[in-house]
């Protein structure tokens, strides 16, 4: 992990900044481990270009670096602008300043809060909503596809929306003009009652495999 001094653009002096060479989720583990100073006491992992909705979120590294800091007890937020060249920074202020007023006063527990924010004027937006997680179905020519356009698959040239997403869920208000809130809860050990197998004699495992012995 290579760490250099750097400035994000409209950072004020006095705040120290760095620019630290690893994957998100790396940094944010590495930061609850203090080594960067003392352990945060809160990650806002973001802006992000581009939505991270419906089960794309588990190959964002965006949500993927709040998801790591909601594993060490750090509470976390993750945002998202939907468009991957955004215009309107302004309207994200107010949707992520409610969101993080709300997990200051709301402790969670191993959960993040995922912000997708529509790239409309402020004016436009009509407002902040929950939202669920969509569920992707399997949409025509959409197998070879890269991933930026698997997103937007269910919109043609003309804005028309011929793949439909339940009113509730991520997409559907996100495409509505709203900004969402989902809660994501990071990975944890998870076996409720289920028999996991287990074995300690080697060559009952190779049997398994089909190895001769």
């Amino acid at each position: 992990m290579r760490i250099s001094t750097a400035r994000p653009p409209g950072i004020s002096d006095d705040v120290e900044s760095i620019a630290v060479h690893a994957s998100p989720a790396a940094i944010a583990y590495a930061a609850g481990m203090g080594a960067f100073g003392p352990r945060p006491d809160l990650v806002l992992s973001g802006i992000n270009l581009g939505p991270n909705v419906g089960p794309a979120v588990v190959h964002s590294g965006t949500v993927g670096a709040a998801l790591s800091a909601a594993a060490q007890g750090i509470p976390a937020l993750a945002a998202s602008s939907a468009s991957f060249d955004p215009e309107h920074w302004d309207t994200a202020y107010p949707v992520i300043a409610e969101a993080l007023h709300w997990l200051k006063t709301h402790p969670q527990d191993g959960r993040v809060l995922n912000i997708n924010i529509p790239d409309v004027p402020l004016e436009r937006l009509r407002g902040l909503r929950p939202a669920e997680l969509a569920t992707f179905g399997t949409l025509p020519d959409t197998v070879d596809r890269s991933v930026r356009q698997i997103l937007f698959a269910h919109m043609d040239d003309s804005g028309e929306a011929p793949a439909t997403f339940p009113e509730g869920t991520d997409v559907h208000e996100l495409m509505q003009g709203w900004a969402t809130l989902s809660l994501i809860r990071a990975p944890r050990h998870d076996v409720h009652d289920a028999a996991l197998p287990a074995f300690d004699d080697l060559s009952f495992a190779r049997g398994r495999a089909g190895v001769a012995r």
